[in-house]
């Protein structure tokens, strides 16, 4: 089956001047100050301005979740202020800013189990929380990590990002239009190391698969599930989610391929897993759900 929704590009706001600006500030002062006026200007502004996305995500609150219409704007106003948050936090992180992270020991002791390990493995993320900060805690002393990058990004945000990723065993590897960027990922994983990718968003194949969350029926990039399967390697879920100012609470699940399925079943049962372990963080944190186009079908 192939994705039919609008493609939802995801780029940093604001031009490269400012974006520097808000990296010096933040070098210097809380990123709490910011966080202030998010609620006061920034907010009331791209929900005024941003109407596609702010539709999409009364949508999914009015509809999806079945919330009265006054309780749905309530949500996306807070959406986007944590949508906000992430944002300030990564140039925060730009500036110099540390975070503290929490994990569940269980959880913890798999992905140090992978990361160990001879063979390769893949980490699947989503649209949720504050992943590009896995990049800076998540290291892997065996491996590198070859983390999928879209690059409509402004050269600031590359650039502060392959500053902070380099020192911590990651590599960006840019999304092309002939799909070459498929072969990078394969070769990570033939070499014993770590690719990176979401498991929420298509990139340029249109190949999908149908699963249901929250009685809803989505569609998930094929892609991701098809290379753990080719590759017969292990795959993990992670999310990285805000829990206060200064601290962010880490989520790790592993999907386990079943080996009695045929591998095109495979693929789906795995991509069926993910959209679980999705909806289950959804209900955990619905109004840190950043899919800002039309994802559930009506």
């Amino acid at each position: 089956m192939a994705l039919e929704h609008e493609e939802w590009k995801g780029t940093t706001g604001g031009l490269p001047w400012m974006q520097r600006t808000m990296i010096k500030w933040l070098s210097v002062i809380d990123q709490r100050v910011i966080y202030v006026a998010l609620v006061m200007i920034f907010v009331p502004f791209y929900m005024l301005t941003c109407n596609r996305e702010y539709r999409a995500m009364y949508h999914f609150y009015h509809r999806v979740r079945r919330e009265p219409w006054w309780k749905s704007f309530a949500h996306v106003f807070v959406n986007q202020y944590h949508f906000g948050q992430v944002i300030v936090d990564r140039f925060a992180a730009f500036g110099g800013r540390e975070f503290k992270f929490e994990m569940d020991d269980r959880e913890w002791a798999v992905y140090c189990g992978m990361a160990n390990a001879d063979d390769g493995f893949l980490q699947l993320s989503c649209h949720m929380g504050n992943y590009e900060l896995a990049g800076y805690i998540l290291r892997q002393p065996k491996k590198t990590m070859h983390a999928l990058v879209f690059m409509g990004e402004t050269e600031t945000m590359m650039q502060n990002r392959a500053k902070l990723f380099a020192p911590r065993g990651v590599e960006m590897v840019p999304v092309m239009p002939d799909m070459s960027h498929i072969f990078a990922l394969n070769n990570a994983l033939r070499d014993g190391n770590v690719a990176s990718m979401p498991g929420d968003r298509i990139f340029g194949s249109t190949k999908a698969v149908e699963c249901r969350m929250l009685g809803h029926r989505v569609q998930l990039p094929q892609g991701p599930f098809q290379l753990a399967v080719t590759r017969e390697v292990r795959l993990m879920a992670v999310w990285v989610m805000k829990a206060s100012h200064d601290t962010y609470r880490v989520h790790c699940h592993e999907l386990k391929a079943n080996p009695e399925l045929k591998k095109s079943e495979r693929v789906a049962d795995l991509a069926r897993q993910f959209a679980a372990h999705m909806e289950q963080m959804i209900e955990q944190y619905p109004t840190h759900w950043f899919n800002y186009f039309e994802f559930f079908e009506q």
